[in-house]
């Protein structure tokens, strides 16, 4: 029993962790229409300034700010690219995650590990007096939780914003946005920092739990995203109350325990993103069905 309630408690913590990443994408894919490869990079960046500011002492609590404002700057190198330079919105994402694979190397070399003294978010003066009382697994929920619900409830009122409704409208009706007399690129630039800002984030809270940086573990992360943000909307599409940042919290946490369950039945740990990549396919291709569903029957 208390194998499966910390499995349970493992499940979840991944989720919210990756629900900042799923935030990003949420953002780029499903409002904005941007296939944003920049992920790939910005969450290992996230991991790489994390690790390399832990080991050098500074406190756990400034990471997360620090980070925020290097994953913008990550965004806004790729919107600038694209609206700007006029270059694609896919070649403009892969252009800054390839300068980022770079970048990432320089920051933190190929692997980092934080030596187990130094203290992370789950172990630093401020979460131990508020939640010394808890184990280390039941402390990284708590803080993951507190983290993915702070910034989807910062995210709900963004949106609700005249700038949150502008960014809205240029995934659906970019010619309303400059009918308005506003810059739709402008308007683009600010999506995609937002979006970098939160998947660093979601890179710096998976430094702090594994306490290492992989120079790799951005690879395949915008898939990540891309199908628990698919996962949300295909499950919650007939329940037009539920927001999209909760769908993609729920499609995070859904998307971990699949993993999880393909990896306890004993597919080995090497075939991951393989696992990763037939599930996004079957996703797809159950999404693709519902569609078709919907429209015959109409």
């Amino acid at each position: 029993m208390n194998v499966l309630l910390d499995l349970t408690i493992g499940i979840l913590t991944q989720g919210f962790m990756y629900a900042l990443l799923s935030y990003g994408v949420y953002i780029t894919y499903k409002i904005l229409d941007f296939p944003d490869l920049t992920v790939d990079g910005s969450f290992p960046l996230g991991a790489a300034v994390t690790a390399v500011m832990l080991t050098r002492g500074v406190n756990p609590y400034l990471t997360l700010p620090l980070v925020f404002v290097v994953g913008a700057l990550a965004g806004l190198l790729t919107g600038w690219i694209h609206v700007k330079l006029g270059i694609r919105d896919l070649l403009a994402g892969i252009i800054t995650m390839t300068a980022l694979f770079s970048i990432n190397l320089q920051i933190a070399g190929s692997n980092l590990i934080v030596d187990r003294s130094v203290d992370t978010l789950f172990t630093a003066a401020p979460t131990m007096l508020l939640l010394g009382s808890f184990t280390l697994i039941q402390r990284k929920l708590m803080v993951t939780f507190l983290v993915a619900l702070v910034f989807k409830i910062l995210l709900d009122l963004y949106f609700k914003t005249k700038n949150g409704l502008l960014l809205r409208a240029v995934g659906d009706n970019s010619v309303l946005v400059t009918s308005l007399a506003k810059d739709k690129g402008r308007v683009k630039i600010i999506g995609l920092v937002i979006a970098n800002a939160l998947v660093a984030l979601s890179g710096a809270l998976v430094c702090h739990e594994q306490r290492a940086f992989s120079s790799t573990m951005g690879t395949g992360q915008v898939v990540f995203g891309l199908a628990t943000v698919i996962i949300g909307a295909t499950l919650f599409k007939k329940w037009g109350f539920i927001k999209g940042t909760t769908a993609a919290v729920a499609g995070s946490i859904i998307y971990k325990a699949c993993i999880q369950v393909a990896i306890s039945l004993g597919l080995p740990a090497n075939l991951l993103k393989l696992i990763t990549a037939v599930l996004f396919l079957v996703i797809l291709v159950y999404g693709n069905r519902r569609k078709e569903q919907v429209s015959g029957h109409a």
